[in-house]
């Protein structure tokens, strides 16, 4: 059976839709996230929200700092903390560069999504991003108006 939309095993979780407007980003490197069984069944309702979301290092590893996944109802008192700190999953040379690119460069780790893999595993999109300025973000509405507008010039033209 080929795999589509509808598989449970390949879907987005959560989305920070603002990341591409905020921040340039360089890199991008996909990293395991370490979970409790309720916040995997809370991550498959949907529900999770990484707006506000960043990744830094402490003590030799990157963590998921101020995600929210919110607690699983039927969990009752097995349930997690909403907001705690997760731990991604990369290889120790992938966390030296990361760190070593945060400090030097003033560069920033943003989560841009979190998804389940094909093979029902829990991942993070992480970016490597320098933040943008407010004449960079006014230039990217600008660029993104002007796509849009002449893509409905084309289609009057037909």
């Amino acid at each position: 059976m080929a795999k589509g939309r509808d598989d449970p095993h390949n879907t987005i979780a959560a989305e920070n839709r603002k990341a591409r407007f905020n921040y340039h980003i360089n890199e991008t490197f996909e990293a395991g996230i370490m979970l409790t069984g309720t916040e995997v069944k809370s991550l498959r309702g949907g529900k999770a929200t990484i707006g506000e979301s960043y990744a830094g290092e402490k003590n030799g590893e990157i963590w998921l700092v101020n995600a929210y996944i919110p607690e699983y109802l039927e969990a009752n008192r097995f349930n997690h903390t909403p907001k705690r700190p997760r731990k991604l999953l990369l290889h120790k040379r992938q966390v030296n560069r990361l760190a070593a690119a945060v400090q030097r460069e003033g560069m920033t780790l943003v989560p841009l999504k979190i998804y389940f893999n094909e093979k029902g595993r829990a991942k993070v999109e992480l970016a490597l991003a320098k933040g943008k300025n407010v004449a960079d973000k006014r230039e990217t509405e600008k660029k993104r108006d002007w796509d849009r507008e002449r893509a409905r010039v084309m289609r009057e033209k037909g």
